[in-house]
């Protein structure tokens, strides 16, 4: 269901918030807020971490899904619910129709990780693969809700949800009563919308700040023409917070409590994933990470004590290892070279002398002799390197050029 936007903040209250949590005991989990050294070496301030990656099914969608379901009548609950997803809120609803005893539908596209299919189907789920890209599986999720009368669980845009969600701001509060700023992901709009209602209400001093990606940022221009405004095309890796459009009722909140909307790049929102993983030994997908991004972009820019949220660790381990590989290219720490050298016995040993000299670690080498472009007497090699940052990189480089390798790529 969609809702006007002129309700603003009176969709959902602080006293929906706190009935969400009394709903959600026993259910979901009170998650860990951990201190993080080096976070606040450099915003100069304390950083806390609000641990929503290690909430059941991985995310916090569990409680905004929990709330909806349990607040259908009687007979909404026997027709059953469906939803469409990628992942997280997938898993959400799974877990809470089974735990309510609610049949679901889950519409995923062709495309969904094996992992993030067979947590669904786990959890309870009849599990749909529909479609190449969410907007066509959510397509057929509304179509089956229409033919069958199944309850469509939205995965932002209603009051209940957005409850469910403003639970996590109820338990930052608890966990970190000096809190100064709050910083979180904004997707469609439900879990910033939800913290800042629950947040605003008891501690109005208290900063709130969203974080997009920016191939996805939907939130800065909707803002700007004070309507929700569809981003064609939504590109990231941080598929948790790759929402085209603000959904309306979060878009109302968020317009009105949250203090701002930042965004961060791609290389960003990697290393923020491997700054998690590294220093804070936490697994967090790129959307997770998102304020982790925001605070190392511009650590200045956040009075602390700030609380990060961590919205959610579901991570396909393909993804992983490319976004990893992607942070430590960032970093300086990863380097891939391709370049050409004689084709003759002990030319490639040479070479790899040559790296050695310069303490660069071959991780991998790929050799090719055969190839239209290539000389009669000529081979050439790909190498990636493990690398100690960006001096050591250019170091590297030089150590190529002066051995008389043309670099190439």
């Amino acid at each position: 269901m969609s809702y006007s936007t002129a309700a603003l903040v009176g969709s959902v209250t602080l006293d929906d918030v706190r009935g969400a949590q009394k709903m959600l005991s026993g259910v979901s989990r009170v998650t860990a807020m951990e201190g993080s050294r080096h976070l606040s070496q450099l915003v100069g301030a304390p950083v806390h971490l609000k641990c929503e990656n290690l909430q059941r099914t991985g995310s916090f969608k569990l409680r905004g899904a929990y709330v909806r379901i349990a607040g259908l009548l009687p007979e909404q609950r026997a027709a059953g619910v469906v939803a469409a997803s990628a992942g997280n809120h997938a898993q959400g609803v799974a877990l809470a129709s089974s735990l309510l005893g609610v049949g679901s539908t889950v519409f995923m596209p062709k495309g969904a990780p094996l992992p993030k299919i067979s947590a669904t189907r786990d959890y309870g789920a009849e599990v749909r693969l529909h479609g190449q890209v969410v907007d066509e599986t959510l397509a057929a999720a509304q179509e089956y809700a229409e033919r069958t009368g199944a309850v469509f669980i939205h995965p932002f845009d209603h009051p209940d949800v957005i409850a469910g969600q403003g639970t996590v701001g109820l338990e930052i509060l608890e966990q970190c009563p000096e809190v100064r700023t709050v910083v979180v992901g904004i997707g469609g709009g439900g879990l910033a919308a939800g913290i800042a209602v629950a947040v605003k209400a008891l501690r109005p001093d208290v900063r709130i700040v969203g974080v997009q990606a920016e191939g996805a940022a939907a939130y800065p221009p909707s803002l700007a023409a004070g309507r929700p405004v569809a981003v064609e095309h939504p590109s990231t890796m941080a598929d948790g917070i790759k929402v085209g459009r603000p959904g309306d009722v979060p878009f109302g909140i968020v317009g009105e409590l949250v203090d701002e909307v930042r965004t961060v790049s791609e290389d960003e929102l990697s290393t923020a994933l491997l700054l998690c993983l590294e220093r804070a030994k936490l697994v967090v997908e790129p959307a997770g990470a998102s304020p982790v991004a925001a605070l190392l972009s511009e650590p200045g820019a956040f009075e602390g004590p700030v609380v990060a949220v961590l919205s959610g660790g579901n991570v396909d381990p393909v993804l992983m290892q490319g976004v990893l590989r992607h942070g430590m290219a960032a970093q300086g720490r990863y380097l891939a070279v391709r370049l050409r050298l004689p084709d003759r016995p002990g030319a490639l040993a040479t070479l790899l002398g040559v790296l050695s000299v310069v303490d660069a670690n071959v991780l991998d080498v790929s050799h090719v002799r055969t190839d239209p472009r290539l000389g009669l007497t000529e081979a050439e090699v790909e190498l990636h390197l493990e690398t100690k940052g960006p001096e050591h990189c250019a170091e590297v480089g030089r150590a190529l050029r002066e051995a008389g390798y043309p670099v190439i790529g």
